[in-house]
């Protein structure tokens, strides 16, 4: 590394999921299995959501932004870990891994306050349905994604120049199989107090802030389905919401697992299954959770194949 690091380690070893030689060759086809839907699946939601008229609405803007944020998260995090699954030692240089964790925490803070700004979203669809044209316009829209991207880059800086300060003398393992927060913190042989306090203070605005914004908005719109007095109109709100609320429940459930407690009491075993689920998982799973469980894709997406298969004939 740089001399003005004062550091020793140029480079770091990735642990890994699993140390299990018989493990790695049925997780790698796994993973890159879930990959390629992942990319598939994301890369499907945003091209149907540009190519359908009809779904250019504020939710399914704030839909494009997941599912781009999703792309990312996960192309940030899964090759790197396939390789681990088939090298014998998984390198990674200092620049790489900050690198790595730096747009790691872009995207999932991003992801935290993405899916904030679709619980308000859906919270003046039911509750104030009139003006909701004029609440969620195309600007105003424009300005709350900007401010979510915001966030997850002034949030990511903080956090990386923090990891600047640190001192790496000579442990370089990795126990983990992307550069996070804590399993860097455990190899450096200086100080990490001011790390702890500032990841401890960002990850609770950025999973606390969102958390009361997605639990203030789910209230009223509860409230608001159940003042409804059609069978028919509540099963149509709960519909609408049951997506969103699946998706919220596996990220910040999984996130919360790991970083709101001090790295004393965490273990690190059940942080990485914590991690592959809101890094992995949850990015696979939101374009099949908003595809199936909504009729409007649905309608969209028949439509396009008709299309398309009317102008192949």
């Amino acid at each position: 590394m740089a001399e003005g690091n004062h550091s020793t380690v140029t480079e770091f070893i990735l642990g890994g999921l699993t140390e299990k030689p018989e493990l790695q060759l049925p997780l790698f086809f796994l993973f890159l299995g879930i990959y390629v839907v992942t990319v598939v699946g994301n890369l499907g939601m945003i091209t149907l959501i540009l190519l359908s008229s009809h779904l250019h609405t504020p939710m399914y803007f704030f839909l494009t932004s997941l599912s781009f944020i999703d792309l990312c998260h996960s192309t940030v995090i899964t090759p790197k870990m396939l390789l681990n699954f088939v090298m014998e030692k998984n390198i990674i240089s200092y620049s790489e891994c900050l690198t790595q964790f730096y747009f790691f925490s872009v995207f999932a803070i991003s992801e935290s306050h993405m899916l904030a700004a679709m619980a308000y979203d859906h919270y003046i669809a039911i509750c104030n349905p009139l003006p909701y044209n004029v609440t969620m316009s195309y600007g105003d829209c424009s300005l709350m994604v900007v401010g979510v991207y915001g966030i997850g880059l002034i949030s990511a800086t903080a956090h990386t120049v923090c990891m600047l300060r640190l001192v790496f003398c000579k442990a370089d393992k990795i126990n983990h199989y992307f550069c996070d927060f804590f399993p860097i913190l455990e190899l450096s042989c200086s100080s990490t107090v001011i790390n702890e306090v500032v990841g401890l203070c960002f990850s609770a605005f950025n999973i606390i802030v969102p958390t009361l914004t997605i639990l203030g908005s789910y209230i009223f719109i509860i409230a608001s389905i159940l003042s409804i007095s059609s069978t028919e109109g509540r099963s149509k709100a709960f519909s609408t919401c049951s997506s969103h609320i699946s998706a919220v429940s596996v990220f910040f459930g999984s996130a919360a697992f790991m970083y709101l407690q001090p790295s004393s009491v965490s273990s690190m075993d059940q942080g990485k299954v914590s991690s592959v689920f809101y890094t992995i998982v949850v990015p696979m799973l939101n374009p099949m959770i908003y595809s199936l469980r909504n009729k409007d894709v649905k309608v969209a997406l028949s439509k396009l194949l008709e299309k398309r298969s009317f102008l192949g004939r």
